[in-house]
């Protein structure tokens, strides 16, 4: 089932920029700073990555959207920072070159409705704070964020110059968490043709690890061979063949990947 944005925009105009922290940053490195944004009514609080090169004469910025995982959900607006591609920006802070955004579901919330809409705004506020480059906006996610990577391309299918989707699904990846799921094609007969057919030209690294038990890889497997069948433009699979569920540390750290990401361009 398709959803529309709307005038979702509009609600996101009057956004609230609160400061990072009290002490100024240190300039040699990147480092976080904490942003708040309005939609709907209601205040949310993110997270961004503001990289060393902000503070040089580069031009306009990459900027990466990313989704974190079910263990991340909360509003004190820190926590997705915890794991996933936090850990990584700060071991890499003095020479990570884009702006990352990293909004917060809150607890017992999935990426999707207004949470997508609530991302969207924060991209689009890091945007217009940093000005970041609009050719190249990145989105990636893990676990519950893979799958709300999925959820936002799909509606958004002309926005990012790529997306990587990590230890994600489409379908519920367990009776216990019915919730979780890509709702852009839940009533398709088959909706890994129906995602392959919509972003087939878009740029997609997927990456999962064989072992996963939490989020199984069958999806992504499925995936793979339904883009293949649509004749995408550039879609990759890597599986780690001994990895379990946190495939998420060994694609941050992979070099390649980011390469191959900074790389594209709307």
């Amino acid at each position: 089932m398709a959803r529309r944005w709307g005038g979702w925009l509009l609600c996101a105009v009057a956004m609230t920029v609160l400061a990072g922290c009290a002490s100024a940053p240190d300039a040699s490195r990147g480092h976080f700073v904490a942003r708040a944004v309005k939609v709907e009514g209601r205040t949310a609080h993110y997270q961004v990555f503001v990289p060393r090169a902000a503070a040089t004469d580069v031009g306009a910025l990459p900027v990466v959207l990313f989704l974190h995982g079910s263990g991340e959900r909360g509003r004190d607006g820190r926590r997705q920072t915890k794991a996933g591609l936090g850990p990584y920006l700060r071991s890499h802070a003095d020479r990570f070159p884009a702006l990352v955004v990293l909004p917060q579901t809150p607890a017992g919330e999935e990426w999707s409705g207004a949470n997508n809409r609530i991302a969207l705004a924060a991209l689009d506020a890091t945007l217009a704070e940093f000005g970041a480059d609009p050719q190249r906006q990145y989105l990636t996610g893990m676990s519950m964020g893979g799958y709300g990577s999925w959820n936002i391309a799909l509606d958004n299918p002309q926005r990012f110059a790529a997306i990587v989707p990590v230890c994600g699904a489409v379908l519920a990846p367990r009776a216990v968490r019915p919730t979780l799921f890509v709702e852009d094609v839940a009533q398709e007969a088959d909706p890994y043709a129906a995602i392959a057919k919509r972003l087939k030209h878009v740029p997609i690294w997927m990456f999962h690890g064989a072992l996963d038990d939490v989020v199984p890889p069958e999806d992504d497997r499925r995936l793979k061979a339904a883009f293949a069948q649509a004749g995408a433009d550039d879609v990759r699979y890597t599986e780690y063949p001994g990895g379990n569920h946190n495939a998420w540390d060994a694609t941050y750290a992979d070099a390649a990947m980011w390469d191959w990401l900074f790389a594209q361009k709307r």
